[in-house]
């Protein structure tokens, strides 16, 4: 038995009265006509990374009006303030160095050492509150982008009607059950990280810095950044999982682990890229922006801008990506997408049906 997922893609044709829609008492010919781009569930796992990226390209240009407006609303405030943060913190805690020195050099108890002393108090408070501040908006941001395009792309395969003010109405539901989610997978890095410190006191208690030593305590870190990106993974996936089934939490940990076996390396690959992209404007960022006086006004300003297009983009194309992962994974186990579950499922957020529970709500396994 074969089954077919249906994207939607806008495609423009002359007006027909097959396509046609009422508007109140009129007939309008301004509605969005559509192309089904066929393609079949049990062939989606064999997409590698290409095929990943294809398809995401091809929702985002094909939907260009409805990402452009999340875009607008969620991505360019992340974008901004995950760039900001960088100058801001930059400076301040440039100052703050530079007030460090100078109280080196000051006499204690004199009156300026107590004037510097209590600059620095007050500069390590604000740059303190500006981390927090920074992480809680980061935070908020990025799971209402996350609940918005996972939404957005559910609503396309399943043929539901999907608009910005739609979207916006929902994203609050959707992102109480990602806050969820989140705060399990921020519960195991803690215990992960509490492990791992453990293991690098024992290993400071009972081997130390000999030649052996520095051998192991290499390992041991190439080990750890690897269990913490692969825990970083399973977030991503369990993001998806957590607007698209039943499962939120620990159970969408759980689910997207089983979901990314046999995927593993395409997912890792494509993260990685990902984060690598992210690391490079970043650091493009500070070299050039940040810390290029020598540059000149203009021309810092022309990076900054280069950063934070780029930036956007790849928030958008990794939040599609992702999802996109999810229905590859999902074809890879040979689980049925039922469009019309997971429709029922969306309604939910919308308050149309009473929730679906369990078998209802699950995506059942087609065999081919």
């Amino acid at each position: 038995m074969k089954v077919h997922i249906h994207f939607l893609y806008p495609f423009r044709t002359e007006p027909n009265p097959l396509h046609l829609l009422l508007s109140g008492n009129k007939i309008s010919t301004e509605a969005p006509k559509f192309v089904v781009m066929d393609l079949e569930q049990e062939d989606m796992q064999f997409l590698g990374i290409f095929g990943i990226y294809k398809e995401a390209y091809k929702i985002i240009f094909s939907w260009k009006k409805i990402f452009s407006q999340i875009t607008l609303a969620l991505i360019l405030p992340l974008s901004f303030i995950f760039l900001a943060y960088i100058e801001v913190s930059e400076y301040l805690f440039h100052k703050i160095i530079i007030h460090e020195i100078s109280l080196d050099y000051t006499p204690a108890n004199s009156a300026n050492y107590n004037k510097i002393s209590d600059l620095l108090s007050t500069e390590w408070t604000v740059f303190w509150l500006l981390k927090v501040a920074y992480i809680l908006f980061t935070l908020i941001f990025s799971l209402l982008s996350t609940s918005a395009v996972v939404y957005t792309i559910a609503c396309i395969y399943t043929g539901r009607e999907v608009t910005f003010k739609k979207v916006m109405s929902v994203v609050p539901r959707v992102w109480k059950r990602l806050m969820v989610t989140f705060l399990a997978i921020f519960s195991a890095v803690f215990v992960y990280n509490m492990v791992a410190i453990l293991i690098l006191i024992a290993w400071a208690m009972f081997i130390g810095p000999v030649k052996t030593g520095i051998v192991i305590l290499w390992i041991l870190l190439i080990l750890y950044f690897v269990g913490l990106s692969y825990m970083s993974i399973i977030w991503q996936l369990a993001s998806v999982v957590s607007v698209l089934e039943d499962s939120y939490g620990l159970r969408a940990m759980v689910k997207s682990r089983a979901l990314m076996r046999g995927k593993l390396w395409v997912a890792i690959v494509i993260f990685l890229k990902l984060n690598i992209s992210l690391f490079v404007i970043k650091v493009v960022f500070e070299r050039l922006v940040v810390h290029g006086q020598s540059l000149g006004m203009a021309s810092r300003v022309g990076y900054a801008i280069l950063c934070f297009l780029l930036l956007f983009k790849l928030f958008i194309f990794g939040l599609v990506l992702q999802t996109i992962i999810y229905f590859v994974c999902k074809s890879y186990h040979h689980e049925n997408i039922d469009k019309s579950a997971l429709s029922d499922h969306l309604e939910v957020y919308m308050g149309e049906y009473v929730p679906l529970k369990g078998k209802d709500v699950q995506l059942e396994q087609y065999y081919v």
